[in-house]
C-alpha cells in the first residue's frame, strides 16, 4: 500500500485549516486516513504549523512520499533534514553525536530567523499603527482649528473701522477715476 503525507482541508470558505495525515494515496483528499501527524494554519502570519516531529520521521524514514506542500511543511520543521542525517549515519558517514549536532545548530538558526521575521512583522505594524495615530491627530487639530475659525465671534468694532477706512478710499478712487473717463470721452468728441 502506498502512502501520502498530504494535507486535509478543514475550515471554512476563505479560512483554510489543514491537518497534517498520513493516508493511502488511494484515498479521497478529506477521507479515510491512517494517522494524523499535525496541524497547518496559513491564516497567520508567520503560518502556524504544529507537527509530532518523531512520527514525521519515522513515516518519512518507512517510506511515505509527501506532497508538494507537505514536503514544504516537512522542510520546514526539519523533517527531511533530519532524513538526510539519518541515512549519513546509516551509511557511516556521520556518527550519531556529529548529527545530532549539526540538527541542533539548524534548529537555532531557523528559531533565529523566525523569531527575527515576527520582531520584523511587529515593528512594522506598530509603526504603521504609530503613523495611523499621527495622521488623525493631525486631522482632528485642522478640523478643531476650522472649526474654531467658524465659531469665532467677529468683533463689531473691528468691522466698523474696516468700514469707515475702506469708504474714503473708494471715494477717493471714483473721484480719480471720474476725471480719466471725462478725459477720454472729450478727446473722442474732438
Amino acid at each position: 500500500m502506498a502512502t501520502k503525507i498530504r494535507l486535509q482541508r478543514f475550515g471554512k470558505k476563505g479560512k483554510p485549516f489543514y491537518h497534517v495525515v498520513v493516508a493511502d494515496a488511494r484515498a479521497p483528499r478529506d477521507g479515510k486516513f491512517i494517522e494524523r501527524l499535525g496541524s497547518y494554519n496559513p491564516n497567520t502570519n508567520p503560518a502556524t504549523i504544529e507537527l509530532n516531529f518523531d512520527k514525521a520521521v519515522t513515516w518519512v524514514l518507512n517510506g511515505a512520499e509527501p506532497t508538494d506542500t507537505a514536503r514544504a511543511i516537512l522542510s520546514y520543521k526539519g523533517v527531511l533534514y533530519k532524513k538526510h542525517l539519518e541515512g549519513g549515519i546509516r551509511k557511516g558517514a556521520l556518527t550519531q553525536e556529529q548529527a545530532d549536532a549539526k540538527f541542533a545548530t539548524w534548529l537555532e538558526t531557523k528559531a533565529g530567523k523566525i523569531a527575527g521575521k515576527t520582531e520584523g512583522l511587529a515593528t512594522t505594524k506598530a509603526e504603521a499603527r504609530k503613523a495611523a495615530l499621527a495622521a488623525e491627530a493631525k486631522k482632528n487639530e485642522d478640523r478643531a482649528a476650522a472649526i474654531a475659525a467658524k465659531n469665532a465671534p467677529v468683533a463689531e468694532e473691528v468691522v466698523e473701522e474696516v468700514a469707515t477706512e475702506e469708504a474714503p478710499a473708494v471715494e477717493a478712487e471714483a473721484a480719480t477715476e471720474a476725471p480719466a473717463e471725462e478725459t477720454q470721452a472729450e478727446d473722442k468728441a474732438e
